[in-house]
């Protein structure tokens, strides 16, 4: 079945949170397919979800809950984005933090075909860094966002927001890779990547409940944003990633192998072995490096030429019928 909007909930033992996020969205877009993906829950969330449908008297044409058994986010997403057929998507936490009452006009940048992604922006109204108690969580954010206007010349306020609407052409053509909350900079990274549109538009913003706490872990989400910052450059831009190394063992082979061959000019003799080496090592590596620069740069353009043909393709077939 072809739906007009699906709203996909992610849900990750949001017992609490859940069925005000159902009810709102029933209230405020009941046009709309509810898709509760329960990824993998231990509290009542799946039950919740259930029960509020029914109280709502939703059927199936109106709303679903799936089962998604990999623990990540991106695992419940990518569930949902593969089994529900849509013509616009909207995705959002279930933990009460954005504001629901704002989706028409979220959406209505995707609805008339201006843009391919919408993000509902925490930051640009204050409210996000006034609600946010996980200091080292906003200075992950921070990094990741300077580091993306950085490589992509962009100015996007925020990068991990977890509120955003989707056109079906960019759903059914982004290949989930990621396992868990880098989800929203891998859709950021695709959208940049492969010259999708992207608007963003302010909007409220609230600190989970107090009875429900969040279940990011400072120290181990931050060696995950440090990991992401390092993906980035690898994966998305390896000329820049491979040719800084590049450079760098050029530059290092010449400090230490230049005194090296002024001696041996002045005396017609190598006396210092070891630094020789060295710098003949570290010229071998410059080139290792700047090969696999090219290598790999010249794959990534073949992936962007690939996504084109794949969405060429696609676009024909909507015109074709």
């Amino acid at each position: 079945m072809n739906f007009k909007i699906a709203v996909i909930i992610p849900a990750f033992n949001e017992a609490k949170t859940i069925g005000k996020v159902i009810e709102d969205f029933s209230t405020y877009l009941p046009e709309s397919l509810i898709c509760v993906v329960n990824n993998n829950s231990t509290d009542d969330t799946y039950q919740i979800a259930k029960n509020k449908f029914i109280s709502l008297q939703l059927d199936e044409t109106k709303a679903i809950v799936l089962n998604e058994y990999k623990k990540g986010k991106a695992f419940a997403v990518k569930k949902a984005f593969y089994t529900v057929n849509a013509e616009v998507y909207v995705m959002i936490d279930a933990d009460c933090t954005y504001d629901v009452a704002q989706i028409k006009e979220l959406l209505l940048p995707v609805q008339n075909g201006k843009v391919d992604m919408v993000v509902a922006d925490r930051h640009s109204l204050g409210h996000y860094k006034k609600e946010n108690k996980r200091v080292l969580n906003g200075v992950g954010n921070n990094l990741v966002k300077f580091l993306i206007n950085l490589l992509y010349q962009t100015n996007l306020k925020d990068i991990l927001s977890g509120y955003r609407v989707f056109n079906k052409a960019f759903v059914k053509n982004f290949p989930i890779t990621t396992s868990g909350f880098e989800l929203e900079t891998e859709l950021t990274l695709f959208a940049l990547e492969h010259n999708f549109s992207i608007q963003e538009i302010p909007t409220l913003y609230s600190d989970r409940p107090a009875d429900n706490p969040s279940k990011l872990n400072t120290l181990v989400d931050g060696y995950k944003v440090l990991l992401k910052l390092f993906t980035i450059f690898k994966n998305y831009k390896p000329l820049i990633f491979f040719g800084f190394l590049s450079i760098f063992f050029a530059i290092l082979s010449l400090v230490i192998g230049v005194p090296v061959f002024l001696e041996y000019l002045d005396t017609k003799y190598v006396g210092r072995f070891p630094s020789a080496f060295l710098a003949m090592g570290c010229a071998i590596l410059c080139i290792i490096f700047l090969t696999v620069a090219l290598i790999l740069d010249t794959i990534v353009n073949i992936d962007k030429k690939n996504i084109e043909y794949r969405l060429m393709d696609f676009y024909s077939k909507i015109n074709a019928n």
